[in-house]
């Protein structure tokens, strides 16, 4: 697996063999699978705080309120990404 920073520092981007995950300090945010399966967000990391907001919404290339519409419509899974 590698690791890159993601803008700033505590943001992270780790490249796993099956797809990408957002880390925001310690914590898994968003993986996206390179399989065309469904995006997956913790469910109690997701939207932490306003900076861990802020970069997920980079790393996903979309607003908050589109996210919550596809979590809302099954297009994302919530799951416990940081078990």
């Amino acid at each position: 697996m590698k690791v890159t920073q993601f803008h700033t520092a505590n943001q992270f981007i780790l490249h796993a063999d099956n797809g990408n995950y957002f880390q925001s300090y310690d914590s898994i945010i968003v993986f996206r699978p390179f399989n065309g399966e469904k995006i997956q967000l913790d469910e109690k990391y997701w939207d932490y705080s306003k900076t861990t907001g802020k970069y997920r919404n980079l790393f996903l290339n979309e607003t908050k309120k589109e996210t919550e519409q596809k979590i809302k419509s099954g297009v994302y899974i919530l799951t416990d990404l940081n078990k």
